[in-house]
């Protein structure tokens, strides 16, 4: 008599093994909480990547449920940060491994779609739910819902949540620069000589470049592979970087230095001497304005990228930021050829625009040399703080 015995077992979904991969990479620990037995969730967890055979694995790396609920509250806090795989366990025994996980500083984020999912995910920083399979209860509990159910999926939402986290930055360093600038020159300009060389006109004009197309040509930076392999940013660091603070000071000291030079010697360094006095400090006012908008628009190129020195990679997929600095490169030349009356300007010849143009540009070299200077890890605000 023969007697045959099989078991089935539903295989990892196209391309999981991969996107867990991934998010490895990234520096995202990705663990498995299943209602089956140790065994089965283990074999799992080895076939999607989540464990693999070549690492050892630790003590309280895989735990059932029972055993990781019995443990006090101390207890799963010290052990939570080794689960990797947690089988036989209830709803309950998930809410306690991400409370545990958010006590001991980690960001969170988990995927469910049953209704007794509904604690975990509101617990959760981050809640995802199953568009298809998924109870409207957990649903509501969620913060994001996944629609195909692939957890392909989650790597697309850290993806794009880091581009736009990094666009923001990006926006930030351009955004102060052009302020810190702009203040410095004008206010020591004032209140040494009583004259201002930007008008109201240029900087609301210069205004219009930072804010607006400023955050249109950097907040719609599409994602980069490179970030998916920059480690996670924690919940409690600082949003302005070391490196964006570098960035800021240097720029912000090159621009405010050379046009303040401008400033108070611009008339003997274009050669205006032989000019009466009024077209000669508008020529030199015109100068300043122009190079320190160019300044602007070549350190916008530089914020594209504040930590690499190429910043014209991925420039051709771009279109909207090229569309952009062209755009405002053509308003530019309007505004001091055409608009002298509204904005304050005079026209330039050739040698005076190749002056500003010139300006702008070593603000390039100088980026690509700064940033090869390294940063101290402590934030950079934490040397003025009072607790310190």
């Amino acid at each position: 008599m023969w007697s045959l015995a099989y078991t089935l077992m539903d295989p990892c979904r196209p391309n999981v093994r991969e996107a867990v991969n991934i998010c490895q990479v990234a520096g995202v620990k990705v663990r498995m909480v299943t209602g089956d037995n140790i065994y089965t969730a283990k074999a799992i967890a080895l076939e999607c990547g989540i464990l693999h055979t070549t690492e050892t694995i630790e003590q309280h790396a895989i735990i059932e449920g029972r055993d990781f609920r019995n443990y006090s509250e101390d207890e799963r806090l010290k052990i939570a940060d080794k689960i990797v795989v947690m089988g036989r366990s209830s709803p309950t025994d998930k809410f306690y491994l991400v409370q545990a996980l958010r006590k001991g500083g980690h960001v969170v984020a988990v995927t469910g779609d049953g209704t007794n999912d509904a604690p975990a995910l509101h617990e959760a920083d981050i809640g995802l739910s199953m568009g298809i399979q998924g109870t409207e209860v957990a649903k509501g509990s969620s913060d994001i819902i996944i629609l195909d159910d692939n957890f392909s999926s989650v790597v697309k939402v850290v993806r794009w949540g880091r581009s736009v986290y990094a666009n923001i930055q990006k926006f930030i360093q351009f955004q102060l620069t052009v302020n810190i600038a702009a203040l410095a020159i004008n206010f020591v300009a004032a209140t040494s000589s009583g004259d201002v060389p930007l008008t109201a006109v240029q900087l609301l004009w210069v205004n219009l470049i930072m804010d607006t197309l400023g955050a249109l040509a950097l907040a719609t930076e599409t994602p980069t592979d490179r970030l998916m392999k920059r480690p996670p940013v924690g919940r409690r660091e600082p949003l302005i970087t070391n490196i964006m603070w570098r960035n800021i000071m240097v720029q912000a000291f090159y621009q405010v230095t050379v046009l303040l030079i401008l400033t108070f010697k611009g008339n003997d360094i274009l050669n205006l001497k032989h000019d009466n006095t009024a077209r000669a400090n508008k020529v030199r006012n015109t100068v300043i304005f122009n190079a320190f908008v160019f300044c602007q628009i070549f350190n916008e190129f530089n914020s594209r990228k504040p930590d690499e020195i190429n910043i014209f990679q991925g420039l051709r997929s771009s279109h909207l930021f090229v569309g952009i600095m062209s755009f405002t490169l053509v308003i530019q030349v309007l505004i001091v050829e055409f608009a002298g009356k509204f904005a304050s300007t005079t026209p330039l010849n050739w040698e005076k625009w190749i002056y500003c143009i010139v300006i702008g540009f070593i603000s390039w070299p100088l980026a690509a040399i700064v940033k090869l200077i390294p940063v101290p890890a402590t934030p950079f605000l934490d040397y003025f703080s009072l607790n310190n």
